[in-house]
């Protein structure tokens, strides 16, 4: 398949990857043309931003995740031959697995999709040492797949400077410059961004940095890069959910508000793929469940910063519940895992009640718990997955009571593990965010799960 792409990366965080990302997928949808965007990592809130600016979803894609073939098969899934991907780097360009792996690392995901590079350097406060980082990476870069720069933070005047140096001593193509304005910067709250939706004018302001970037960079050389990638091919799974004897879908009402949001695109997919049909629904402001639900979902996400609210809409509360005791099942992470517990107290020592599905409570740190990929394996016999792991990512200010000892986490690195998740009939919860396409088995069963739920309330 012929799909133009190019991918913005970076020295280090902070340098300007996601403003720059969606500056470009807006100058480029405002030229006619048909951006799409992925983000390198298991980062949920970039991917928001870009769909801020598109319309449509981002999905991730990660080489810890997901083998090389499953990796390529999930980037061009559903894609045409007539878009343009931007790919967002995360972290720096090299780092990986513990920060010496080049296994999820953004060039990693680079080599393996065979996608050419622009890296974006925060250049303030630098001169011609610029030229002496570039050159590093270009040194670094084994498989000659960095094609031009973006010097970010720099006056127009000294990038008419410096540019020409880059290009004659280096042989690199500079795409432009991009100023040091503060309204460009989009905030950050934990590990990453605050989410669109808290910031005023997200879209308009979006839109605004297209409009700049289109004036300081050579936004036709940026494509001319991207048109030279090889041309990449994947091998199609046709497995699907047999629901012959069956023609209703069973229907997985997904938790999906302000205080819910952290969800991978392609583990959504996944269980369409396998034959359920999704319902999105509030715990914020919904009183009920989805007609026909037969499954819950509940993801990660702030519910932290709306633990009034939630506490207070007592109706979704015990339609859960009341749901659950039933034998509703439900699958919970992070956030979600919180809710279910007898009450979370937040950082000013306040207690909130909710769902009471699970015994104890969850309480904040004031530090990070956990953080990073883990890998995980299950302790014992489990009608939600079998003896083969599944793959996910931790990071978490809170902690409870009682996480689970049903899975043994793995850091991928380190080898250290620990005990996690609640496994019980109809309940799987924990705080790990799991990614499904590194166990289909898993995404199979939870529609397995719904449809056997369904065929005994009907």
């Amino acid at each position: 398949m012929k799909l133009s792409r190019v991918m913005i990366a970076a020295p280090k965080s902070g340098s300007g990857k996601t403003s720059i990302t969606c500056g470009l997928l807006s100058a480029l949808k405002g030229r006619g043309m048909k951006p799409v965007s992925y983000k390198c990592g298991p980062d949920y809130i970039d991917p928001m931003f870009h769909k801020t600016v598109l319309g449509i979803p981002s999905k991730n894609l990660d080489t810890f995740f997901t083998d090389e073939k499953t990796t390529i098969n999930l980037m061009l899934d559903d894609r045409q031959e007539d878009e343009f991907a931007l790919i967002e780097g995360v972290m720096g360009l090299y780092d990986g697995l513990g920060g010496v792996r080049e296994e999820g690392s953004s060039y990693h995901l680079a080599k393996v999709t065979k996608t050419p590079i622009i890296l974006v350097l925060n250049a303030k406060g630098m001169g011609k040492s610029l030229l002496a980082l570039i050159s590093g990476f270009l040194l670094y870069d084994k498989e000659k797949l960095i094609k031009g720069v973006i010097l970010n933070r720099m006056s127009k005047g000294y990038y008419d400077t410096i540019a020409p140096h880059i290009e004659e001593e280096l042989g690199i193509k500079v795409i432009g410059y991009v100023p040091d304005k503060m309204d460009f910067e989009l905030g950050s709250r934990h590990l990453g961004l605050i989410l669109p939706d808290e910031i005023d004018g997200i879209a308009t302001k979006l839109n605004e940095i297209g409009k700049e970037l289109e004036a300081t960079l050579d936004i036709n050389k940026l494509i001319e890069i991207g048109q030279t990638a090889s041309d990449i091919q994947c091998e199609k799974d046709s497995q699907t959910l047999d629901n012959s004897s069956n023609n209703q879908k069973p229907v997985i009402a997904v938790a999906y508000d302000q205080a819910f949001c952290f969800y991978y695109e392609d583990n959504i997919n996944l269980l369409r793929k396998f034959g359920a049909e999704i319902k999105y629904f509030s715990p914020l402001k919904d009183r009920e469940l989805p007609e026909g639900t037969s499954m819950v979902v509940l993801g990660g996400g702030y519910p932290e910063n709306y633990l009034e609210e939630l506490s207070s809409n007592s109706n979704m509360l015990e339609a859960i519940r009341s749901a659950n005791k039933e034998g509703l099942p439900i699958i919970a992470e992070c956030g979600g895992f919180m809710y279910l517990h007898e009450s979370i107290t937040n950082k000013d020592g306040k207690e909130y009640k909710m769902a009471g599905i699970l015994p104890g409570g969850c309480i904040y740190k004031n530090k990070l718990v956990r953080f990073g990929y883990i890998e995980l394996n299950s302790t014992k016999a489990s009608s939600w997955i079998s003896k083969e792991s599944i793959k996910g990512h931790e990071f978490h200010y809170f902690d409870c009571d009682n996480n689970g000892d049903d899975f043994l986490a793995v850091k991928p690195v380190t080898g250290k593990t620990y005990p996690c998740i609640i496994n019980k009939d109809n309940v799987f919860a924990g705080f790990p965010h799991l990614y499904y396409p590194s166990n289909p088995a898993f995404a199979r069963c939870i529609v397995d799960k719904a449809a056997e739920y369904q065929s005994k309330v009907l």
